[in-house]
Order: structure tokens, then C-alpha cells, then sequence
């Protein structure tokens, strides 16, 4: 169930700011009964950035695979083998 606030709790900061860091998640903010803006703590923020960093470069990789743009396993091992003098 999403958080929803009328735009006249934001005069509220301190409860605003509670809000935001114990529901850890997006809260709606209405003005005159309709959708206005959409706010969340910082931490969230960070972590949504983040997830979208890794599905971001899951996509990429996937499009990697499915244009053949891969080097064999035993390809990548023997050069991180070499990189870090590391014998198998």
C-alpha cells in the first residue's frame, strides 16, 4: 500500500523526514486531491541508484551475450592468471 500525503504536511519537515526514513520506500505527495510529487530519505535514493546501476549493467551484458561480444571462461582465467602471477 503506498504512502500517500496532502502537500499541506510538508510545513512538517521533522514528521516529513521521520516518514521518509522509517517507511523506506517513495511517498506520494497530493495537491488538491491529485498526484503532485513523489519524495524519499536519502538512504532509499542511494539504493534505488544503486539497483538500477546493476540492472543497468545486467542489460548491457546480456545484450553482450546476444551479439556473441563474450570470451570463453578459459580465455579470461588464464589472463587473470597472468595479470596477478597466479599458477593453477
Amino acid at each position: 500500500m503506498p504512502v500517500i500525503v496532502p502537500v499541506r504536511d510538508l510545513k512538517d519537515t521533522n514528521k516529513i523526514s521521520e516518514l521518509c526514513n522509517r517507511e523506506r520506500r517513495p511517498i506520494f505527495v497530493t495537491k488538491n486531491g491529485y498526484g503532485d510529487m513523489v519524495i524519499m530519505s536519502m538512504a532509499y535514493y542511494e539504493e534505488t541508484l544503486g539497483r538500477n546501476s546493476v540492472y543497468e549493467k545486467l542489460s548491457e551484458a546480456r545484450a553482450d551475450v546476444a551479439a556473441g561480444r563474450v570470451n570463453p571462461l578459459r580465455k579470461v582465467l588464464s589472463r587473470q592468471r597472468a595479470k596477478f602471477n597466479v599458477h593453477a
